[in-house]
């Protein structure tokens, strides 16, 4: 199985042909409900875990959590939808090794089939990426099928590649998991009964803390030369007091997409403008961006 291509330069990816085959030819393994093998599905539960359909550059940074279930004969088991967006839908899994106390949960990041999928905000953030074959970057700019393709895997590639740069930064962003296909495996937010965290919209405690913790990651992603591109409440998450980004496919690279500067400005507009509105007297959006400006060093 060839290896996901993960070219960076400050956080440009890229995909290769062998990339588009191989996500073409697993997408099916990962629907729910299916095994890796057919016909040999598990004794419980909708599939096989697919820890083992992933290699070491398709899993999360080591090392790997105590909590995460790792064994070849664990299960996983669907629990509904989390969430649903444009691009992807987010399922609840549990992944248990049957008969013993091991399990774990996990948030199933599923990018849509191509006859689906609507990507409509797609064009600004993919300026900055690219392929390198030009019959691909053809095809991204006509939409065409095998474009719509490329899209998605390089929407999943970047989301992950970007969730394990920023676990090894220190950025609070859930643990990913595993890549297979186009299906994104990572730490679920909340508790232990299957309730997720609720989105920063949702609070209206200890917001002075959260406010803090939030400059601090942004002024992280800065350094690096990132944005996350769409920051908002609505992809905050706060579990026990601890803020949490997610949804970071379209993160940006601020140094080489030609319009970095205004996402790191309309990040920095969104959550301030927020914060200021629920009495955070430190929530400013020109203070904030001059500062994520100065960290990026533009």
């Amino acid at each position: 199985m060839p290896k996901h291509s993960q070219h960076r330069r400050r956080g440009k990816y890229a995909l290769d042909a062998d990339d588009i085959a191989w996500l073409e030819s697993t997408s099916s393994s990962i629907s729910p409900g299916t095994s890796s093998e057919p016909g040999d599905g598990p004794p419980e539960g909708d599939r096989w875990s697919t820890w083992d359909q992933s290699t070491p550059t398709e899993k999360g940074p080591r090392p790997y959590p105590d909590w995460l279930v790792t064994e070849l004969a664990a299960v996983d088991t669907e629990h509904g939808v989390l969430k649903t967006g444009k691009e992807a839908d987010v399922h609840l899994i549990s992944r248990g090794v049957p008969g013993t106390d091991r399990e774990c949960l996990l948030a199933a990041k599923r990018y849509r089939s191509a006859d689906h999928r609507l990507f409509h905000r797609d064009a600004g953030y993919l300026e900055g990426r690219s392929t390198r074959e030009s019959r691909m970057n053809r095809a991204m700019a006509n939409r065409t099928a095998f474009g719509k393709q490329v899209i998605a895997a390089q929407w999943a590639v970047a989301e992950f590649a970007a969730l394990c740069r920023l676990w090894q930064l220190g950025v609070p962003v859930p643990y990913p998991v595993q890549i297979v296909g186009t299906e994104i495996l990572e730490e679920f937010v909340g508790t232990r009964d299957g309730f997720a965290a609720p989105r920063l919209a949702q609070v209206s405690d200890d917001l002075d803390d959260l406010w803090e913790q939030l400059v601090t990651a942004m002024v992280t992603l800065a350094r690096e030369g990132l944005a996350h591109g769409d920051l908002s409440p609505y992809n905050l998450l706060v579990h026990e007091g601890r803020l949490v980004i997610i949804d970071l496919p379209q993160i940006v690279d601020v140094i080489a997409h030609p319009a970095g500067p205004s996402f790191l400005d309309r990040d920095a507009r969104n959550v301030a403008t927020w914060f200021a509105a629920k009495g955070v007297a430190a929530a400013d959006p020109d203070t904030l961006a001059a500062l994520l400006r100065e960290e990026a060093r533009m």
